[in-house]
């Protein structure tokens, strides 16, 4: 049994909904094994609404959200990361930086909410599909043997991840 924390960077474009769902939901599910965190190539500022909106509705605390650059995570000092993995596919398609640490990578691509066009309601529910479908390959991921399974079946494994699809069969 190891005692690592494992570093985990979830990145998107503008990380105001995917990938901060996805470091809120990585903070929870990994129940202190992980810690993670979030960053966009072009960070629009701010936290969507409808995100920090679902986040509380699910008793999470949003104090930690906000909406940096992934330069941060490549400057020293920074954490070492274990693994980054992008949600959307403008992030999946950039150069990223050099991060510390020589972390595993995977795309885990999901369909962006903010973009969701209709109701309010049809809205906010691209919010919780994201949420459902981050949730699942996030609660997949941390059940892996990580100590004890080799690096190139992980990487063929969060590949895999990436293209799970959920009961709804939504991808």
């Amino acid at each position: 049994m190891t005692d690592k924390i494992y570093n985990v960077l979830f990145l998107c474009t503008g990380n105001s909904a995917r990938s901060i769902l996805a470091e809120a939901i990585m903070n929870r599910v990994g129940q202190g094994r992980f810690k993670a965190y979030s960053a966009g190539s072009q960070p629009k500022g701010e936290v969507h609404p409808y995100t920090l909106d679902l986040l509380r509705n699910m008793n999470f605390d949003t104090g930690f959200a906000r909406s940096k650059d992934w330069d941060e995570f490549a400057k020293p000092g920074a954490p070492e990361l274990d693994f980054v993995f992008t949600v959307c596919d403008s992030a999946a398609n950039e150069s990223c930086p050099v991060w510390p640490g020589q972390p595993m990578t995977a795309h885990w691509g999901i369909p962006d909410p903010v973009s969701a066009q209709g109701t309010e309601a049809e809205k906010r529910l691209a919010f919780s599909d994201a949420y459902r479908m981050l949730n699942t390959r996030i609660s997949i991921f941390v059940s892996l043997p990580l100590a004890s399974i080799d690096r190139l079946a992980l990487q063929k494994r969060l590949d895999a991840i990436g293209k799970t699809t959920d009961v709804d069969g939504a991808a």
